[in-house]
């Protein structure tokens, strides 16, 4: 660790006296909320009755922070992270860490680890656990230099948090491997949204970042199963950019990013480099299709499973319809494509499952919900027993809801009882957001609450 690194949090504690209740940049605050508010968020106005390209509750956004829950057997905890609030007028982003116990069902009051001078959920954090217990909490920056790393004091605990690295990075996945240490993917914006990986064993002291693919900008999601780490990712083309982006690729690697290869096992020759190479899954260009990666899983046999939405516009309204809700599936010998169904929003976002008897389940915003063609809508259950050749909606987890829901997200090993989290919020205009989850049977949603005391049940909500 360099003099800078042991000197920064030092030197951010000394900007602001510990008399002032709010903390500088990358100073841990590790103070208490009453209770559990997510960020309300938009990004670029539309000039319309659609107000924005996309906006509402957005504290468990993007699907590019991977993961943000994770459940822990030895504590019999699922801890996550997120994108907080006070004052929805204010909108000041609040880094946030907390847990549900699964042997007392309760939740404590969260703990804010660092406020930001901004409301751009962006920011929003991810988290990993260390072999230990410790819990690491990545908030990054959004094309810049301010992203920080912190650290829980104590294993297996969100009371306090210390600052130990600052880092560039933005758009963050870390992810924990016993007997090797961190892998973080990340991006960096170095020639358009190009994607990065570094490596640490203490989660102190780092590799030099790696590129990983660049020819243009990219936005990946990924996930991990025993020592394989894929991710799937999208490009932005010159004329577009990022509302634009479009193609699907895939890569993956089994020791740790010495070596990368496509489904088949074709080495690759990275970084990555030019529009046309072996990872790419669809060249939905030529298809004159956008695309947004929402998630992404293995089967039992690892072959991995694409989540993602295809549209024909980037501009929220029934003029881009159909976004339809599609699967790209590895079968062992090539890539198979398989429509779940539509919904009305390009940000709608969800979460794929493959269950232990191999049914696969996907979690998402696919109902309009009260504010139709904003982000999200009510959250429905989709099932397939074919490896997705054929899907049937099975139930509905949400309905007369009062904001649309949206960015329903999978916890990393995923507890039964707390199966899945996401957030609400209004889309056209800012307003309150509430996070949520439900169970592996989904046949319960419970929200975060309001808190008087230090320790509260979720409350369980009927629909």
């Amino acid at each position: 660790m360099n003099i800078a690194a042991k000197m920064l949090p030092l030197l951010l504690t000394a900007l602001v006296p510990s008399s002032v209740g709010v903390s500088a940049p990358g100073q841990p605050a590790n103070t208490r909320e009453d209770g559990y508010q997510g960020i309300w968020y938009y990004n670029q106005p539309s000039n319309d009755q659609y107000v924005y390209k996309y906006s509402g509750g957005m504290a468990t956004y993007t699907a590019y922070h991977t993961p943000i829950a994770i459940y822990s057997p030895k504590a019999d905890k699922t801890f996550f992270v997120y994108g907080g609030m006070r004052d929805p007028k204010q909108r000041k982003l609040l880094i946030m860490a907390s847990y549900y116990d699964h042997k007392t069902g309760l939740v404590p009051k969260p703990t804010v680890v660092m406020e930001s001078n901004s409301d751009d959920a962006h920011r929003n954090p991810a988290l990993t656990i260390d072999g230990i217990g410790y819990l690491w909490v990545f908030a990054p920056s959004h094309g810049g230099k301010d992203a920080f790393i912190f650290k829980s004091r104590q294993p297996y605990s969100t009371d306090a948090f210390e600052l130990v690295v600052q880092k560039e990075f933005s758009y963050p996945q870390p992810w924990w491997f016993d007997g090797f240490g961190h892998m973080f993917f990340f991006t960096k914006y170095t020639k358009g949204r190009e994607l990065y990986l570094a490596i640490s064993k203490d989660g102190i002291t780092w590799s030099e970042d790696t590129k990983l693919i660049g020819f243009g900008g990219h936005y990946q999601v990924g996930w991990t199963q025993g020592t394989k780490h894929g991710a799937a990712f999208n490009w932005h083309p010159p004329q577009g950019g990022l509302n634009a982006r479009t193609n699907l690729y895939y890569i993956e690697t089994t020791d740790f990013g010495k070596t990368w290869t496509n489904a088949a096992g074709k080495v690759l020759k990275m970084p990555l480099e030019t529009i046309e190479n072996d990872a790419m899954v669809r060249d939905y260009k030529r298809e004159g299709l956008l695309v947004y990666v929402q998630d992404m899983i293995f089967d039992r046999q690892g072959r991995p499973i694409i989540l993602y939405t295809t549209s024909r516009g980037y501009e929220s309204g029934p003029k881009n319809d159909p976004r339809v809700w599609t699967i790209a599936y590895w079968t062992g010998k090539k890539w198979d494509f398989r429509k779940i169904t539509e919904s009305d929003h390009n940000y709608d976002t969800g979460a794929i499952y493959v269950e232990e008897d191999g049914t696969w389940r996907v979690i998402g915003p696919t109902e309009p919900g009260p504010q139709a063609y904003g982000t999200g809508g009510d959250i429905e259950v989709w099932e397939s027993r074919d490896e997705g050749k054929t899907w049937t909606k099975i139930r509905a987890l949400t309905s007369n809801s009062q904001y649309n829901h949206s960015f329903v997200r999978r916890p990393v090993n995923a507890h039964p009882d707390f199966y899945a989290i996401w957030a609400d919020g209004n889309p056209f205009k800012p307003s309150t957001s509430r996070l949520y989850f439900t169970n592996k049977a989904m046949d319960k949603v419970w929200v975060l609450p309001e808190m008087k005391s230090d320790f509260e049940a979720p409350r369980q909500l009927s629909f």
